[in-house]
């Protein structure tokens, strides 16, 4: 989807005279994708999930400083927003494992393009902290 924002240069597309508020429709799209997101961990999560399906004890240990309920709690809310799915298997003890959904994998660019931004902007955050 092409479109512009303004920022491809850095300057804004609009005339002091002009409207310039955000189409309605890309707008929507964007706060839905943002909700989906959104939260604490939830990106951590993904994040763990990329390499394959995890069992929650793993899921939540390599996650450090999640409680279980939250935990939980993020994982019903990425599940029922379609980017997660869980797998229950009928087992003594019960072995419940999840798995990012296709549209989930969908976010790998994203990640590699934050991935990308950390590294080039991420130090500069830590110069000036240790500067200060």
């Amino acid at each position: 989807m092409d479109f512009e924002t303004g920022m491809e240069n850095l300057t804004s597309v609009c005339d002091s005279d002009c409207d310039c508020s955000p189409d309605p429709a890309l707008l929507a799209d964007f706060k839905r994708a943002i909700h989906a997101l959104g939260g604490k961990w939830k990106l951590e999560i993904l994040f763990a999930l990329m390499n394959g399906a995890v069992r929650f004890g793993a899921l939540r240990r390599s996650i450090g400083g999640i409680t279980q309920h939250m935990l939980t709690t993020q994982l019903r809310e990425l599940e029922q927003d379609g980017l997660v799915s869980r797998s229950a298997f009928a087992e003594k003890p019960l072995r419940v494992e999840y798995e990012l959904t296709d549209a989930a994998y969908g976010l790998l660019p994203a990640f590699k393009e934050i991935l990308s931004w950390s590294r080039l902007y991420g130090d500069a955050r830590l110069v000036a902290s240790q500067q200060a």
